[in-house]
């Protein structure tokens, strides 16, 4: 009973961009892929470079926290500072045999915050900065139903929200 009310809580103040499911599915991982993408500087001419790292991932039902001891040297630390657009992948193989794929992909905007008892401070870390995610659209596969069906990809795309 308590953790079908922790995920209604959680159902609302997601603002319905997720379904019950995939809160479920977010909740239970905490290892996802974090592609931020530097700015260019026309003196510079340089091009811009995207970057994507495997990062530990805490989700609050709202937000997706990012931290770790060593953040603010960090590339993704840098490039949030300049540039807010940022995209988050979570998902694993559910089975191998049949193969299973599932996951979730995120495009949302980026901050830095601190954050006072996140998962860095349950581990000991004196840094309490973290780069803070607000999903705005995001694309589900294999987690309501499975990623193939009728000879067909089945991916949800829900649409951006506010």
């Amino acid at each position: 009973m308590a953790i079908y009310i922790q995920l209604l809580v959680i159902s609302i103040m997601s603002h319905t961009l997720f379904s019950q499911k995939e809160i479920k599915y977010l909740m239970s991982h905490r290892l996802a892929r974090l592609a931020t993408v530097s700015t260019s500087s026309s003196r510079e001419n340089k091009f811009i470079q995207p970057d994507v790292v495997p990062v530990d991932l805490d989700f609050d039902g709202e937000f997706f926290f990012i931290g770790e001891m060593s953040i603010l040297k960090s590339t993704k630390y840098k490039n949030t500072l300049k540039n807010k657009k940022v995209a988050i992948v979570i998902d694993d193989l559910g089975d191998v045999d049949p193969p299973f794929p599932r996951g979730i992909r995120i495009y949302g905007n980026a901050d830095i915050v601190i954050r006072q008892d996140g998962y860095t401070d349950r581990r000991g870390h004196l840094r309490h900065h973290y780069v803070r995610i607000s999903p705005k659209k995001k694309w589900s596969w294999g987690i309501e139903e499975p990623m193939f069906v009728n000879g067909r990809f089945s991916i949800k795309k829900t649409a951006e929200k506010d």
